[in-house]
C-alpha cells in the first residue's frame, strides 16, 4: 500500500482522519435508522402503498448490497479517499433528490442512487483509516470509528423523530447536505491519498452488474408475489444468479471469490448472517410501523423506541467480541440469536395502547442483549475462516450478505404474512400481520442458532498444546 509514513494516533491529522471516516460512515448509519421511522408519514404524505414503501427501504439496500464490494475495489485502486469524496458527493445529491422527491416513484429511484453513493463511501470510510494510520495505532482509530459510530446511529432515532415530527420527513435527507460538505472539506484537508498496488487494473463490472440484477429480480418477484410480473422477475433472478457464479468462477480478479464458500465455517457463518440479518431487517420495519399504526406512538416515541437496542451494542459489543475470543464463536453465536428470538417473542406484547416499560422496552433490551453477544464472534469467525490476503473481500461479502438478508425479507414478509395495499394504515389487520411476522422472525432466528451449533468450530484456531 502506499502511504508508508504512516499516520500516528493523537495527532492533528489523525484526529482529521477519524472525524472524516466516521461522519462519512455515519451518513449512511443515520440514514439506516430514521428511514423506517419515517415511512408511516412518507406514505401518508406522498399517497404510498405498502409495495412502494417496501422499495424505499429495499432500493436502497438492493443497490448498496449489490455494489458495496466494487466500491471497496474501486478505492483499493482509485484511491480510497478520492473514491471516499466521490461517494460522499453522491450520497449528498442523491439525498437532495430524496428530500425533494414529489412522488413515491421518484423518492424510490432517489433511494436506489442513495445506496449506488453508500456503496463508493462505506467501504471507504474504515479502508482510508486502514490505509492512513501506522500499524500499531490501527486498533486504537478502528476502536473510535467504531464507538463514534455507533452514537451516531444511537442519535439517528431521536434526530429523525423531531425533525419528522416538528418539521418534515424531508429533512432527514436534506440534513445530510451540511454534513456531507464537513465530510468533504475534513477528507480533502487531514486524510492522505492511500492505494493497495497490488490491486488489478480491471474491475469486475459484469459480476456486479449480475448481482444487481439477481437482488432485483429476487426482490421484485418477492414484493410483487402473485402479480403479473411475478415469474419474469423470478426468471430475471435465477438466471442472473447462475450468471453472476458463471463469471465469477471465470472471470480473473473476481468480485466474489467462489473459493471462499469451499471453507465450511466461511459458508457456515454466511448462512447464520443471511437468515439473522433477514430477522433483523424485518423486525426493525414491522415494529416501528406497529408501533405508529397500532400502538399510537407519534415519529419521536417510534424512533426512539429502538434505543435500548442500539445501547446495548454500544455499550456491550465489545464484550461480546471479549467472550469469544475466551471461549470460542460457537456459543455466542448460537445463544445470541437464541436470545434475540427470545426478545422477538416478547415483542409481540406491543399492540394497541402499548405501555412503553412494559410492552416494549424488555422485548427490545433482551433482543440488544443477543445482538451484542453475537455480532463481535460473528465477524471474527468470517476473518479467521479467510487468507489474511483477502480478509478485506471476505468482510465485504459477510457486509453484503447482511444487507441483503434484510433487502430480501422486507420484501418477502409484507406478502407471505396477507399485508397489500394501504394495510399499513389500518390498525386492525396490521396487527394481525405483526404477530405473524414476528413468530416468522423468531424462527429464523433460532434457525440461524442452530445453524451455528451445529457448524461453527468450537475454536478458530487449534489451541496451544
Amino acid at each position: 500500500m502506499s502511504g508508508e509514513s504512516g499516520v500516528a494516533w493523537g495527532t492533528p491529522t489523525g484526529r482529521g482522519v477519524v472525524a472524516a471516516a466516521t461522519l462519512g460512515s455515519g451518513l449512511t448509519l443515520l440514514d439506516g435508522t430514521v428511514v423506517n421511522v419515517a415511512l408511516r408519514t412518507v406514505g401518508d404524505d406522498l399517497d404510498a402503498s405498502l409495495v412502494q414503501l417496501q422499495w424505499i427501504t429495499n432500493g436502497y439496500f438492493l443497490s448498496l448490497a449489490s455494489l458495496i464490494l466494487l466500491g471497496g475495489a474501486l478505492g483499493d485502486r482509485l484511491g480510497r479517499r478520492r473514491v471516499f469524496v466521490i461517494g460522499t458527493v453522491w450520497f449528498a445529491l442523491a439525498s437532495l433528490a430524496c428530500g425533494l422527491a414529489p412522488t413515491a416513484e421518484v423518492l424510490i429511484v432517489a433511494r436506489v442512487l442513495q445506496g449506488i453513493g453508500g456503496a463508493l463511501l462505506t467501504p471507504g470510510s474504515l479502508a482510508m483509516i486502514q490505509g492512513a494510520f501506522r500499524a500499531e495505532d490501527r486498533s486504537r482509530a478502528i476502536g473510535a470509528w467504531s464507538g463514534l459510530g455507533g452514537i451516531a446511529a444511537a442519535l439517528g432515532p431521536l434526530v429523525g423523530g423531531l425533525l419528522i415530527d416538528h418539521a418534515s420527513w424531508r429533512w432527514i435527507f436534506l440534513i445530510n447536505l451540511p454534513l456531507a460538505v464537513v465530510t468533504v472539506w475534513l477528507a480533502q484537508t487531514w486524510v492522505p491519498e492511500t492505494r493497495d498496488t497490488r490491486a488489478l487494473d480491471r474491475f469486475d463490472v459484469p459480476g456486479a452488474a449480475l448481482a444487481s440484477l439477481a437482488l432485483a429480480g429476487t426482490t421484485w418477484a418477492l414484493t410483487d408475489a402473485g402479480g403479473p410480473a411475478t415469474w419474469w422477475a423470478a426468471g430475471l433472478g435465477v438466471a442472473a444468479a447462475v450468471g453472476f457464479v458463471v463469471v465469477e468462477r471465470r472471470t480473473h480478479g473476481p468480485m466474489v471469490p467462489l473459493g471462499l464458500f469451499a471453507d465450511r465455517t466461511f459458508s457456515a457463518a454466511n448462512l447464520m448472517t443471511l437468515v439473522v440479518y433477514a430477522a433483523l431487517g424485518a423486525i426493525l420495519f414491522f415494529l416501528v410501523l406497529q408501533l405508529q399504526t397500532v400502538s399510537g406512538y407519534n415519529a419521536l416515541e417510534a424512533g426512539l423506541a429502538t434505543l435500548p437496542m442500539t445501547l446495548c451494542m454500544l455499550f456491550l459489543a465489545a464484550r461480546g467480541g471479549a467472550l469469544g475470543e475466551r471461549i470460542g464463536p460457537r456459543i455466542p453465536m448460537t445463544v445470541g440469536p437464541m436470545v434475540m428470538a427470545g426478545g422477538t417473542l416478547l415483542l409481540l406484547r406491543a399492540g394497541p395502547d402499548a405501555v412503553y416499560w412494559r410492552d416494549v422496552a424488555p422485548g427490545l433490551t433482551v433482543f440488544g442483549l443477543g445482538l451484542a453477544l453475537m455480532v463481535a464472534p460473528l465477524t471474527a469467525t468470517v476473518l479467521a475462516a479467510a487468507p489474511d490476503e483477502v480478509a478485506g473481500i471476505a468482510s465485504g461479502i459477510n457486509n453484503a450478505v447482511a444487507r441483503a438478508g434484510s433487502l430480501l425479507a422486507v420484501a418477502a414478509l409484507p406478502t407471505a404474512v396477507g399485508l397489500a395495499g394501504d394495510d399499513y394504515r389500518d390498525p386492525g389487520v396490521f396487527d394481525a400481520s405483526y404477530g405473524t411476522a414476528l413468530m416468522i422472525c423468531a424462527a429464523l432466528l433460532v434457525l440461524g442458532g442452530l445453524v451455528s451449533w451445529f457448524t461453527i468450530p468450537r475454536r478458530l484456531r487449534p489451541e496451544p498444546a
